[in-house]
């Protein structure tokens, strides 16, 4: 009986000897597996040559600064800065996004300059080199990007704004300052966003050796707005310019913006009879305040010619502009007006034509904003903005297919958001 007893007893041991054997097992296989693919993805950085130094440009640096500085002579500065303006179209450095390359013949510091490489961004490269008889010449590379389309949507939630919404639903920061800057030509942020409203944009991913490099351009957006669907496609027509336009193919783009100042709060709306802050009667707002901190840049709302530019004692310092035969902009209460943007200057969608403030009549700091459409002021918000950059019947049938075709690729996109479409 005692005989029993032990070789029972033993057993189980065995078992638990094999047992726990087991599950260190798994434990192993799984920290190989875990530490594997963690090292697989880790990034290894390239290996500078000891006879290559690499310089960042930054502020105040130069083409001559940091050229004299591995030891070119003045003769070969100008030669080089000659060079790379008539053969790469290279003018300038700029700071904090470009970079040079001196490559030498050996590793010692003061061997000779076998090829210098001027890195515009990581998708060129321009090698200078030197041949026996002093003459520098260079060679412009394009670096071949692998491009990807990637979908993201996402829900306005409670107090949410359009901001909040897409970084939640991991859309990167620059592609919704495009995309604010597409939607703000029929929308106003401030007003038309509510909760429960949805989104969705498709847009460009660039790799190279199979790392992405950057974001690209804002292929597809569609907005659930209160005034209905907005829907933009970037698309190429037949002479290769681009634009975007809406699924029947108009044009999306409008001549002027309603928000010219992207995600200011309008604190003041289009009205005919409105309390003024300042005189304390009531009397028509011909236009849209939004809250903008002194100095904020103001860029005009679309392309046009200055027509007006001064100081009057309601609208302080102030800028009108004329669009076309139809369409007037007003910017008033501005702390100062930008540089060489005068009464004649042509400007263009965009362009900072000056600076918010609270001159004039004015309780704060902000951005009174006007339309005029034919010599009668309108609602910013409501007017019925004319498009630009149509397409032709020729153009607009390629499009219909291709939006089509998009559609489709869209879809599945939708279903699997962690795929991605090869351009």
């Amino acid at each position: 009986m005692e005989k029993a007893k032990n070789i029972l007893t033993s057993h189980k041991f065995v078992r638990a000897i094999l047992w726990l054997a087991g599950i260190l097992a798994i434990l192993a296989v799984a920290v190989v597996l875990v530490f594997g693919r963690r090292g697989r993805n880790v990034d290894i950085e390239p290996v500078i040559p000891d006879n290559t130094t690499i310089i960042d440009v930054k502020s105040g640096d130069s083409l001559s600064k940091i050229l004299s500085s591995q030891g070119i002579n003045h003769n070969d500065i100008n030669t080089i800065a000659k060079v790379l303006k008539d053969k790469a179209g290279i003018t300038g450095l700029r700071a904090d996004r470009d970079k040079i390359e001196f490559v030498r013949e050996s590793d010692a510091t003061d061997a000779p300059i076998e090829k210098i490489v001027v890195v515009p961004g990581p998708w060129r490269r321009v090698e200078l080199t030197c041949d026996d008889a002093g003459k520098w010449d260079c060679n412009a590379i394009d670096i071949e990007r692998d491009t990807r389309l990637v979908y993201r949507q996402g829900e306005i939630l409670d107090g949410d704004s359009f901001y909040l919404a897409g970084m939640r639903a991991d859309i990167p920061a620059g592609i919704l300052a495009d995309v604010y800057d597409l939607l703000a030509f029929e929308m106003d942020f401030e007003r038309d966003v509510r909760a429960g409203q949805k989104f969705s944009v498709v847009y460009e991913e660039n790799y190279h050796d199979n790392k992405k490099i950057d974001n690209g351009s804002v292929i597809v957006v569609s907005f659930d707005a209160l005034r209905g669907n907005v829907k933009m496609y970037r698309f190429r027509k037949s002479d290769n310019t681009i634009g975007y336009y809406d699924p029947n193919g108009n044009g999306a783009i409008k001549s002027l913006k309603r928000t010219p100042i992207n995600n200011a709060k309008v604190t003041s709306s289009f009205s005919t009879r409105r309390k003024h802050p300042v005189l304390g009667f009531t009397r028509a707002h011909k236009g849209v305040d939004f809250r903008a901190p002194t100095g904020t840049p103001i860029p005009s709302a679309g392309a046009g010619r200055v027509v007006a530019r001064g100081y009057n004692r309601g609208h302080g310092n102030f800028i009108k502009i004329r669009h076309n035969g139809s369409f007037e902009t007003l910017y008033a209460h501005m702390s100062k007006f930008a540089k060489n943007v005068n009464v004649g200057t042509v400007v263009k969608q965009g362009q900072i034509i000056g600076y918010s403030g609270s001159t004039g009549l004015s309780t704060g700091p902000h951005l009174h904003y006007e339309i005029i459409k034919d010599g009668k002021h309108v609602n910013p918000m409501t007017v019925k903005l004319p498009a630009i950059n149509n397409l032709d019947a020729a153009n607009k049938q390629k499009f219909l297919e291709y939006r089509e075709t998009l559609d489709k690729a869209i879809e599945g996109l939708a279903s699997n958001p962690k795929s991605f479409i090869q351009m």
